[in-house]
């Protein structure tokens, strides 16, 4: 394989993935039939904005609404889109969920709502439960991404501090059908986890929400405690007022690998998937699969085929100081630190949704070269990246599925 293509080959692969769970491609086969009664479209999401665009480009105008993140809208014929802040929640998110709880109330059992969900939606979608302020939920949130605690269990949180997660926005909607398309960006596509799981059951507890928070030593004001001790507002799955909704995991990261992994086969290239639903600490992924790339190369013999590592899942980054937390920036350069310069290895590593922590850019690439640069620039990751030319910029990609990792092998 020549420099060109091997230079080519990584942010190909990224670009497959991410125009696999494009949803004009997934969302208009998994639309139910349309029923005669009303249709109310509601949503939150990166994604959401894409999804409500399908929707209506297979149905024509509907009424409905729905949040996305800012800079993610889309145009759309009759449902309104709102943009709102992410990963903190804001009073636009606040106002728009009021509002979209009062669209799906008092519907009859011959109208349909369909929830356009996916990731950032726990973000968007905001109702405190109890007494609980807004500021309060945003410094609860903020702490939980600094934390470094997986998005399962920040997602845990989030559902029993709110009054729609949890299954809570579809049984707003009872008796009304409820069908859920959910694209999925979390390791191993629970339902209940997407979005902190708007319309489905769960079983969790509020006792586990604040065994989550104790762990990762974040402080709670009264009226959150007050509500972890209270009663339990997290529907279970076979609560009667879910009995009528359906949930559909439209697009998941093992989709997008799996087309990243044709095509680089197509290219001439061995493909090896370390999995679609890794978590951790971003370094010590990075070490992890630094070593694996190191010893495939040792295996080689000169004129073997190229080898391409595939990886999925939600890597998370203990933020400190000032910097932004983006774990796929924090995983090239700790790649890079544990290769050393090797030469023939390769890496890429973004967030399918276009934004890497709080950072408006996807992710990165490293190179042999990479190391050279970094012993000589004192910057956070995001900063380095950016100083070498080799950050991945994509703006909003209207999708999410989780992080896309690719790490190329060539042979001596």
């Amino acid at each position: 394989m020549d420099a060109l293509l091997r230079n080519l080959l990584l942010r190909s692969l990224f670009a497959r993935a991410v125009e696999t769970a494009d949803p004009m491609r997934c969302v208009p086969e998994a639309l139910p039939e349309r029923p005669a009664g009303r249709v109310v479209v509601v949503g939150a999401g990166k994604a959401s904005a894409r999804m409500a665009e399908a929707v209506e480009a297979a149905w024509g105008p509907c009424e409905g609404l729905v949040i996305t993140r800012d800079g993610y809208g889309r145009p759309t014929q009759g449902i309104e889109i709102v943009e709102a802040s992410h990963p903190v929640p804001d009073a636009r998110g606040l106002a728009a969920t009021a509002r979209m709880l009062g669209l799906v109330g008092g519907l009859g059992e011959d109208d349909l709502v369909l929830a356009l969900i996916s990731g950032g939606g726990s973000a968007l979608m905001v109702m405190p439960a109890g007494a609980i302020t807004l500021a309060e939920k945003q410094a609860v949130n903020d702490a939980l991404l600094a934390s470094g605690a997986p998005i399962g269990e920040m997602n845990v949180v989030r559902k029993h501090l709110s009054r729609v997660k949890g299954g809570r926005l579809a049984a707003a909607a009872w008796p009304a059908r409820v069908v859920g398309l959910l694209i999925s960006d979390v390791p191993g596509d629970d339902p209940a986890l997407i979005a902190s799981g708007p319309t489905v059951g769960d079983r969790s507890t509020p006792a586990q929400a604040r065994a989550i928070l104790e762990r990762w030593r974040i402080p709670v004001p009264a009226s959150v405690a007050a509500v972890l001790d209270g009663p339990d507002g997290v529907l279970a799955p076979d609560a009667p007022r879910l009995a009528r909704t359906e949930n559909r995991v439209i697009a998941a990261p093992s989709q997008s690998l799996a087309a990243a992994a044709a095509m680089a086969e197509g290219a001439g290239c061995v493909v090896r998937v370390l999995g679609d639903a890794i978590e951790g600490e971003a370094r010590s992924v990075a070490a992890e699969h630094a070593r694996i790339a190191r010893e495939a190369r040792a295996a080689m013999e000169p004129g073997d085929a190229p080898l391409v590592l595939l990886s999925g899942g939600e890597c998370t980054v203990t933020r400190r100081g000032d910097g932004v937390g983006g774990p796929n920036a924090e995983f090239c350069l700790a790649l890079a630190l544990e290769l050393g310069g090797e030469a023939g290895i390769r890496g890429l590593a973004c967030d399918t949704d276009g934004v890497d922590g709080a950072a408006e850019v996807a992710g990165a690439e490293v190179s042999p070269e990479t190391l050279t640069w970094a012993r000589k620039l004192g910057l956070d990751a995001h900063g380095f990246f950016a100083a070498l030319r080799d950050q991945v910029v994509t703006g909003p990609t209207l999708t999410n599925v989780n992080d896309f990792r690719a790490i190329l092998v060539s042979a001596p």
